[in-house]
């Protein structure tokens, strides 16, 4: 299965924005990681849909939306609009409004036409998304807890995606994108992939990088 990289634009320099979308292309990339937070579902606020508009014609990436905010549905049109290609967003946000909020707003969002994925913490087992996993073009799991770029990762996440890729095997999608987040550098890369994820989410450890091309390759065990 091919590893995928995808940088979190929430490290790079938000006055450049643009050319750190165009860097992460020109340096083999495979997505663009947009961390959306709202100051209530986590601390800090990010961006919105404007950012996501706004860099969209910078960059032929798929754009990769991870909604860590209250309330997801309110906002699946505009970043959808916006020209995201897939939406994520959490379990813990959606199990609080109802048992079903989920699966609908999973459902929303391919409404639009775009892909989605199902997001659990690393207090949350991966089991309690299961009976998603038929919807979702993705799952994350998430090796920090969302809010903060370098954080360092959370070794349990190594279990959780390896029930996540023998669930999706066993139930028919063995080829389902398992994303990690969190904490993510050339020694975690390796454990996450031996575990059976396939898309690495990486901020600090590619913007921090001297070198953001052989940055990329480190995570790909190249």
């Amino acid at each position: 299965m091919q590893i995928k990289i995808a940088p979190s634009i929430l490290s790079a320099d938000f006055s450049r924005m643009g050319e750190a979308v165009e860097l992460c292309e020109k340096s083999g990339a495979d997505l663009i990681h947009c961390d959306v937070m709202d100051g209530s579902f986590v601390g800090p606020i990010t961006f919105g849909g404007q950012m996501v508009k706004n860099i969209r014609p910078r960059t032929k990436l798929p754009l990769d939306v991870h909604l860590m905010i209250e309330h997801p549905q309110t906002q699946i049109k505009f970043f959808a609009e916006a020209g995201a290609d897939i939406i994520t967003v959490h379990y813990e946000a959606c199990s609080k409004i109802s048992q079903s909020y989920l699966k609908d707003t999973l459902e929303l969002i391919k409404s639009y036409g775009v892909k989605c994925g199902a997001v659990v913490n690393p207090d949350v087992p991966v089991e309690n998304i299961f009976p998603v996993f038929g919807l979702c073009d993705m799952v994350l799991i998430m090796s920090v807890f969302p809010g903060y770029g370098g954080q360092k990762f959370i070794p349990s996440a190594i279990e959780k995606i390896r029930l996540a890729r023998e669930y999706a095997v066993n139930t028919g999608k063995p080829e389902l994108d398992i994303e990690v987040d969190g904490g993510i550098n050339a020694q975690t890369a390796g454990q996450c992939v031996a575990a059976g994820a396939n898309v690495l989410v990486a901020g600090s450890a590619l913007f921090s990088a001297p070198d953001f091309a052989s940055a990329v390759k480190g995570l790909r065990g190249q």
